[in-house]
């Protein structure tokens, strides 16, 4: 698999000294951790800092997400890997205006134990208040009954965008993380992969699929789905995942929802318009009120082929969450 790459041990340390030249008036680096940026905006005192993070190959999630309206930091990992604990906590002592650190981050087991162990030098060294919520937004990953055990993926997306807005409107930390786990609680989202990606480092592809074949409910690592088939159409395709999320989340006639179909780093996005258009109509179909739409490479895998739909079921208070202005390098919302 192709890739223009110079030293792959060096990928991550040379697309982040890209990205901060290229974006000088949202983003810097700390200089105690190249692994660590920060919005170069100044904000508020009192107002919750809001921290994500993850891996690297989900461009431009995460580090796409840093700016007005959403991420004040975000803390950087290895490819489809945490970052340590370090560079999370030199962002949270960066963004801290004395309100404390909302962590926001995927449902993995690194992560976990990284912000955690970050949260708990936060506080004992800090003496900074972390509280964090996790997405867990990806249906095929566990069963209903064992929601906590479920993956975050492209809903991350919405948790960040009502936790951010949270923060704008001057909430306090422990309404911030209501407001995240509130979002996160309404959301679902469902995927399928076309096509594998590979890492730099090994140019393999991450797993195997025929030429004429897909997988439901593949994670945006690589994971395991819950089928493999031959390919459908997107309308078949739109038709399964809209299925699997209303079983999951069940969504009454007149209700309104935010939808996001996210690609995974090589659908065109005429292949995404022709999935979202098919979501669309069998939402209209139940008397579902599509209130706002995302269509577009959101939180990524790489070159990985297919798509992920997310469905969230709003409220009045994550109507106003999500219609909040944005202002990030790669997501502006007026």
């Amino acid at each position: 698999m192709k890739k223009l790459l110079n030293n792959p041990t060096n990928v991550v340390e040379e697309m982040l000294e890209g990205y901060v030249k290229a974006h000088p008036d949202y983003i810097k680096q700390l200089p105690e951790n190249q692994r660590s940026l920060v919005t170069v905006r100044e904000t508020r005192d009192d107002k919750v800092g809001i921290l994500i993070g993850g891996g690297s190959g989900h461009e431009p999630g995460f580090m796409g997400y840093v700016g007005e309206g959403m991420a004040d930091g975000v803390a950087v990992g290895n490819i489809f890997a945490s970052p340590s604990p370090d560079p999370i906590l030199e962002v949270t002592k960066a963004i801290d205006k004395g309100a404390g650190v909302a962590y926001l981050y995927g449902n993995y087991a690194g992560d976990v134990m990284n912000f955690g162990m970050a949260a708990e030098m936060a506080d004992l060294e800090e003496e900074i208040q972390v509280q964090a919520a996790l997405a867990t937004d990806d249906v095929a990953s566990a069963p209903k009954e064992e929601q906590e055990k479920r993956r975050g993926i492209a809903g991350e997306l919405f948790i960040f965008k009502a936790a951010g807005a949270a923060a704008e409107f001057g909430y306090d930390l422990e309404n911030v993380i209501r407001v995240a786990e509130k979002a996160n609680a309404n959301t679902r989202s469902m995927g399928v992969g076309l096509s594998p990606c590979s890492l730099p480092q090994t140019g393999e592809p991450s797993f195997e699929l025929g030429e004429n074949e897909m997988e439901i409910g593949l994670g945006h690592h690589g994971e395991p789905g819950i089928e493999k088939g031959p390919l459908e159409t997107a309308d078949h395709v739109a038709e399964r995942l809209v299925k699997d999320i209303l079983e999951d989340m069940p969504i009454n006639q007149g209700e309104q929802v935010a939808v996001l179909v996210n690609g995974l780093g090589s659908t065109p996005r005429m292949e995404l318009y022709l999935i979202y258009r098919r979501v669309e109509q069998l939402l209209a179909e139940r008397g579902i009120v599509v209130y706002r739409s995302y269509v577009g490479d959101y939180i990524t895998s790489l070159e990985m082929g297919g798509c992920s739909v997310t469905v969230m079921k709003l409220d009045e208070e994550l109507k106003q969450t999500i219609d909040h202005p944005v202002n990030c390098p790669m997501f502006v919302q007026k």
